[in-house]
């Protein structure tokens, strides 16, 4: 049976029990707020946590979906922090542009997201499985830069995290929340042909991740 000591020292935590679902939107990416594009989109990336979020590796999926000022995404992820159990994720952002528009080549976009994370670190002698709700409330600051031959869009983003963490154990569920600042930004170079390269960082405090992606969108 788990100790309560060990169960409120868990909880004490935070979401440090899953410590890149501080992070990421979907566990082991960053948090993305880059503007909303136009049509649909798809996307996958391959996130690189350092070692105070857990190190391993991450990949994920991303669709998207623009009309105007508004936006919707949805993602996936799979996440192995070095040594321990993996991590899976589903996350959904929505977004509206406050500013920018087809002949403004700045963005400043309002997001709000929710992503789901579970790991099961159970053992032989006792049961634990630690879930994590993360919602970022942020805001993106994109531009746009055109080129003849692609176009190069660097993005900023700071946001507030709220991160609750559930342990799960042969005891009721506790649960403890947790407020962080965050921020993330990056680089995209968009081709005409509509194929995407993305370069993202993401960091929470000591905690940061890498991603690199590629992303494909065909306007509507």
């Amino acid at each position: 049976m788990m100790s309560r000591l060990r169960l409120k020292a868990l909880l004490a935590l935070g979401a440090a029990v899953l410590p890149g679902a501080v992070v990421a939107q979907v566990a082991g990416l960053p948090v993305r707020n880059a503007g909303i594009g136009t049509g649909i989109g798809v996307a996958v990336d391959a996130g690189f946590p350092n070692g105070a979020a857990g190190k391993g590796f991450a990949v994920g999926a991303m669709g998207s979906a623009g009309l105007g000022p508004f936006g919707v995404t949805a993602s996936v992820a799979h996440w192995k922090p070095k040594g321990e159990s993996s991590v899976n994720s589903v996350g959904a952002t929505g977004n509206l542009k406050i500013f920018g528009g087809p002949l403004i080549p700045v963005s400043v976009t309002l997001q709000v997201g929710a992503a789901r994370s579970s790991q099961d670190q159970s053992t032989q002698l006792e049961p634990l499985k630690v879930r994590t709700w993360h919602v970022p409330v942020g805001l993106g600051l994109a531009l746009t830069i055109p080129n003849p031959v692609f176009s190069i869009k660097p993005w900023i983003a700071p946001r507030i995290d709220i991160v609750r963490t559930t342990v799960e154990a042969d005891t009721p569920p506790e649960s403890h929340t947790d407020k962080h600042f965050g921020i993330s930004g990056g680089v995209d170079a968009g081709f005409l042909n509509g194929i995407s390269v993305r370069v993202m960082y993401d960091k929470v405090s000591s905690v940061s991740i890498l991603s690199l992606g590629l992303g494909f969108r065909v306007g509507l």
